[in-house]
């Protein structure tokens, strides 16, 4: 099986089925510095990066936005001086879906 970077979202229809409790802690292992988060009981993957100043920061939230246009599946991304916090959920399944920990896994490689 290939790095999760490298692989490609998948298009999600409403009834795609959620990621189960084995599924995310499996595939936390491959994204160590992300946890899981609940939001209104909606389970959300979660990081926060830091950066020296204002300027790096914005400069990363730029890729990511890019990222996210690119493969059409958009995070909640919040920027402020020195941090970046990136949430990735599927909205339409209100849940974690296979393509959240692609899109987190390539959010890595954006640093």
């Amino acid at each position: 099986m290939s790095e999760l970077y490298e692989q490609q979202c998948e298009a999600c229809r409403a009834d795609a089925p959620k990621l189960n409790d084995k599924e995310i802690a499996d595939l936390l292992k491959a994204l160590p510095d992300w946890s899981v988060v609940e939001y209104q009981d909606v389970p959300v993957l979660t990081r926060q990066f830091t950066f020296s100043d204002f300027a790096k920061a914005l400069a990363f939230t730029n890729k990511v936005g890019d990222l996210a246009e690119a493969h059409q599946h958009h995070p909640a991304i919040t920027t402020e001086w020195g941090k970046v916090k990136v949430q990735w959920w599927t909205h339409k399944i209100k849940g974690l879906h296979r393509n959240d920990f692609v899109m987190a896994a390539k959010t890595n490689r954006c640093l």
